[in-house]
């Protein structure tokens, strides 16, 4: 069984008061985007959130398990090993979303489940172009490791370690990578999106 985590603990400091997964895209708060486009791809959803109530979690869809991270503000590190913890025993791998990626469509993701499940034993690396990105698949065998976790790195030393075992998964330019973290950010995506 294919599981989703969707990392939306962050505190969005960078944007100098407003939430980033609570900005429009497509006419909805990103992170109700990003989470039912991952409802669209697995029935088994999650999202870590440094608290299961607030403004971010009355956006999710029906269907999403909260995971609360209150340690969140120590890493990403820490937000995927609290996770990972509460994930069930009949979970074979697992898929990580950071949910700040407007760019991410169903299809990214369905690709991605698609190459699990042609080789469900590799790492899988979504790609734009040459450029490495997420979402990552991370088999279950990678899990322990993923429990140790405790820096802002997230996973690229589990990556790292695998580099023999690691398949790539090649999405259109920039869904992989485009992640806003500022005002300025925003904009400019906005202005080039407008543009096209």
């Amino acid at each position: 069984m294919l599981a989703i985590l969707i990392l939306a603990a962050g505190q969005s400091s960078r944007m100098r008061g407003a939430d980033k997964l609570l900005e429009e895209v497509d006419g909805q708060p990103l992170l109700q985007k990003i989470t039912s486009h991952a409802l669209d791809t697995c029935a088994h959803v999650y999202v870590a959130l440094q608290r299961a109530d607030g403004r971010r979690a009355a956006v999710l869809p029906h269907g999403v398990q909260v995971i609360a991270v209150p340690q969140a503000s120590e890493g990403m590190g820490v937000t995927i090993a609290t996770s990972i913890v509460q994930l069930p025993e009949a979970a074979s791998a697992l898929m990580i979303v950071p949910a700040d990626m407007p760019e991410l469509s169903a299809e990214d993701l369905v690709a991605m489940k698609s190459a699990h499940e042609a080789a469900p034993d590799q790492i899988l690396h979504a790609m734009s172009g040459d450029t490495p990105g997420h979402p990552v698949v991370f088999p279950r065998r990678c899990f322990d490791a993923l429990k140790t976790l405790s820096t802002d790195q997230g996973a690229r030393e589990v990556i790292k370690s695998e580099s023999n075992n690691l398949g790539r998964v090649a999405l259109p330019i920039g869904h992989a990578i485009t992640d806003l973290d500022t005002p300025e950010d925003w904009a400019a995506w906005r202005a080039r999106q407008n543009q096209n």
